[in-house]
């Protein structure tokens, strides 16, 4: 063709899962939705987990040699505009590319594994990993390096009630996040994650205990919604949360990533956890101690260290999936727990699943089968 053709009008969707005149609309399976009533074939059946990407699209796109599209939005996809937006942290641009890389604040970084092509990283993508390894639930938290994934997370607990437990996230960079905060609780999520570690913002550090976030934690507390937080290196913002435990005593709090165990001075966000309502998860340790790799002895001498300061049933396992499982599987994150001679069966047993179980209040769990692999 000796001519440019442009799309003027298309859609994008992750997942759809809305309301529309009072009728639900919702991903099911083989290209199919629950449309307002009757079962539609929404996509073509080989799009089977009935995700509408822009990498199938673009694929679509080059073979009919489409040069570009316009994305439009329709209330029947449900609002799409994490999707459809790059994430910026730092002034710096993060979005997914192709074969499971990402363009990750000024360089390319493999994200997920490569087999997962179009980058999207699916709860029914995570499900059949937890399947496989054993894993009988898990706490999905968030990032700002990932976008807000909100509307995401609602419909992923509406699906799979009793496998995961979400977690809501604000913009915290700026002012007007409690009323973000009471929408989420409002619209029933259990908990609110802060990525602290990236409110040291260059043009002013954000403070935990500023006045709306003590407002915003005064509510959860009143509405028994935890708090998820992430920390930066040390003891730099262990103060304020202090802070947060003096005036919300009955606030439940998860501190993330180990307390950033590799770095100096980690143990002072470990020491949080002497408190009643404070616990510690293990979220992305493996990568932490990445440079030793597997079967990761110092991680297992950090647990170890960390149940000696305030006691193995203030520990939690965790993986920080999808990430990790770029460099190891997601069987391995745990698998080296269970491997110790280091820990007793009781501490696997505490650190592993039950801590987790009794915290965030886990129930009708599966009970899965260990499945042998080709190696075998």
């Amino acid at each position: 063709m000796d001519y440019t053709i442009i799309d003027a009008h298309a859609h994008l969707w992750l997942r759809q899962d809305t309301v529309v005149d009072g009728l639900p609309i919702r991903t099911l399976e083989n290209g199919r939705s629950e449309f307002m009533g009757e079962i539609r074939q929404m996509v073509p059946p080989f799009m089977i987990d009935g995700v509408n990407s822009a990498e199938v699209f673009l694929s679509n796109m080059d073979y009919a040699q489409v040069a570009a599209a316009v994305i439009t939005q329709e209330f029947i996809d449900g609002i799409q505009n994490d999707y459809l937006s790059d994430t910026v942290v730092d002034g710096l641009p993060i979005r997914t590319l192709e074969n499971g890389r990402s363009e990750f604040m000024g360089e390319i970084r493999q994200m997920v594994p490569p087999f997962m092509i179009d980058g999207v990283n699916s709860a029914e993508v995570f499900l059949s990993n937890m399947d496989y390894a054993q894993v009988a639930a898990a706490v999905i938290t968030q990032e700002f390096i990932d976008g807000i994934q909100n509307d995401y997370l609602s419909e992923v607990v509406s699906h799979y009630p009793n496998r995961f437990f979400v977690c809501g996230m604000c913009e915290f960079r700026k002012p007007g996040f409690l009323e973000q905060a009471k929408e989420l609780i409002a619209k029933g999520f259990k908990a609110i994650k802060i990525p602290a570690q990236r409110l040291l913002l260059k043009e002013g550090r954000v403070m935990l205990n500023n006045e709306e976030m003590m407002q915003m934690f005064h509510s959860m507390e009143e509405r028994n919604v935890m708090l998820s937080i992430d920390l930066a290196d040390g003891a730099t913002q262990v103060p304020e949360v202090e802070e947060i435990i003096q005036e919300c005593p009955r606030l439940k709090i998860a501190v993330g990533h180990f307390g950033m165990v590799t770095r100096p001075d980690w143990k002072e966000q470990i020491r949080l956890a002497r408190h009643p309502n404070v616990m510690i998860e293990s979220g992305g340790i493996t990568w932490l101690f990445n440079d030793e790799f597997y079967p990761f002895k110092g991680a297992v001498k950090a647990i170890r260290e960390a149940a000696d300061l305030v006691g193995m049933e203030k520990l939690m396992w965790g993986s920080d999936y999808p990430r990790t499982i770029t460099a190891i599987t997601y069987k391995m994150s745990y698998d080296f727990v269970v491997k110790s001679s280091e820990l007793t069966e009781e501490d696997k047993r505490l650190f592993l699943g039950e801590n987790a179980r009794n915290f965030y209040g886990f129930t009708d769990l599966p009970v899965l089968p260990y499945i042998k692999n080709m190696s075998e």
